[in-house]
C-alpha cells in the first residue's frame, strides 16, 4: 500500500476506534528536543521524578526503544467532562474524573493495531501510554496534532488541550504529517495565573513547582513555601488550562470510561479526612487517584484544607 493511502487508512481506523485525532511522524532522533531536555534535567526541574532522567537516548529516539520503528502514530482522546465538581470541594483534575486513562487508551491502541493488521496484514507495532520513555507531546506536535503551549501542554485548535495522548510505534512506512504553527501569540494568561510560578518562562515548566507534581509525584512532605499558594487542589491541577482561550473550543467527551461519578468527585474535606483504606480501595478501583495513594491524598488535603473547614 502506498504510504499516503496507508496514512488515510490509519486515520480513518483511529477515528472509528474512538480517537479524536491522529497524526503521523517519521521515526527519528529528536534533535530540537535533545538540548532542551538536557537543560531541563540539569536544572533539576524534574524534582523527585528520577525516571525522567533514565534512558535519555531512548527517550529521544524511538528506534532505540523499538528496533525497526519507521513511523510514530500519535493519537489523542478528549477527556473534557460534561459535568464538573461543585465549587468548595477538594479539587481533582478533570483527567482523573473517570477510569485510569492508561488502561483505556492501551485497550484502544490494541484494538487499532488489530484492526489495521486485518486490513493490511501483519506488522510490528507497540503502543505506549506514559509507560515508557516516549516524548508523547513532542511526537504529537511533530505530527501536526497541535502546538506546544506556553504551559507546555499540547493545544489543538479544534478541541483545546483537555486530551490524552498515546503513541503506536510501528515498522510501517506511512506518509508523515507536517507540524503546524504556534497560535499562542502574545498571550501569557497561563503564565500569569500559575500560583506557584511553575511556568518559569514561556514553554518552560519547572516540574518541581507544579501543583500536579506536588500533589501526585512528590512523595515527601510538601514544602511550606507553597502553603496557601494553590487553593483547593488535592490531586492534579487545571489552572493553566482553565484560562487558556483555546479551551473555549473544548467540547464534552462521550466516553463512559471517563464519566462523572458524584460519589467519587463530591467528597468534602471531612469525607477525605475520614475515609478508610478499605473504602478508598473499593471506591477508587481503576481510578488515577490510586497513583497518589490514600496517604498522599490525605497529606494534600491536610496541606490545603481551609481553616474554616477544619
Amino acid at each position: 500500500m502506498h504510504p499516503r493511502d496507508l496514512q488515510q487508512l490509519v486515520k480513518e481506523s483511529a477515528r472509528k476506534t474512538g480517537f479524536d485525532a491522529c497524526g503521523i511522524s517519521t521515526a527519528r532522533f529528536l534533535e530540537e528536543e535533545a538540548p532542551l531536555l538536557e537543560k531541563w534535567l540539569s536544572a533539576n526541574m524534574h524534582g523527585e521524578m528520577q525516571y525522567m532522567a533514565n534512558h535519555f537516548d531512548k527517550r529521544l529516539d524511538p528506534r532505540q526503544l523499538f528496533p525497526g520503528c519507521k513511523s510514530v502514530i500519535s493519537l489523542v482522546a478528549n477527556y473534557y467532562p460534561q459535568k464538573e465538581q461543585p465549587a468548595g470541594l477538594p479539587k481533582i483534575s478533570r483527567y482523573a474524573y473517570g477510569r485510569d486513562y492508561h488502561k483505556v487508551l492501551k485497550k484502544m491502541c490494541k484494538e487499532l493495531i488489530e484492526t489495521l493488521q486485518k486490513q493490511i496484514g501483519d506488522f510490528a507495532g507497540r503502543a505506549f501510554v506514559d509507560s515508557a520513555p516516549v516524548m508523547d507531546k513532542a511526537w504529537a506536535k511533530n505530527s501536526g496534532l497541535g502546538w506546544m503551549g506556553k504551559h507546555s501542554n499540547l493545544i489543538n485548535r479544534n478541541i483545546g488541550s483537555y486530551f490524552f495522548i498515546a503513541e503506536i510505534l510501528c515498522d510501517l512506512d506511512i506518509e508523515p504529517d507536517a507540524p503546524i504553527k504556534d497560535y499562542c501569540g502574545s498571550c501569557t494568561k497561563c503564565i500569569d495565573v500559575c500560583p506557584t510560578d511553575a511556568i518559569a518562562a514561556p514553554y518552560l515548566v519547572d516540574g518541581s513547582k507544579c501543583i500536579s507534581y506536588l500533589t501526585i509525584e512528590l512523595k515527601n512532605a510538601i514544602p511550606e513555601t507553597f502553603k496557601d499558594k494553590y487553593s483547593d487542589w488535592v490531586f492534579g491541577c487545571d489552572i493553566c488550562q482553565e484560562v487558556c482561550p483555546w479551551n473555549r473550543f473544548a467540547k464534552p467527551h462521550t466516553k463512559e470510561d471517563w464519566s462523572y461519578h458524584a460519589d467519587k468527585l463530591e467528597m468534602d474535606w471531612k469525607d477525605w479526612e475520614e475515609i478508610t483504606e478499605e473504602l478508598f480501595e473499593k471506591r477508587f478501583a481503576g481510578s488515577p487517584l490510586k497513583r497518589a495513594k490514600l496517604n498522599g491524598i490525605k497529606r494534600n488535603v491536610a496541606f490545603v484544607n481551609p481553616s474554616d473547614n477544619k
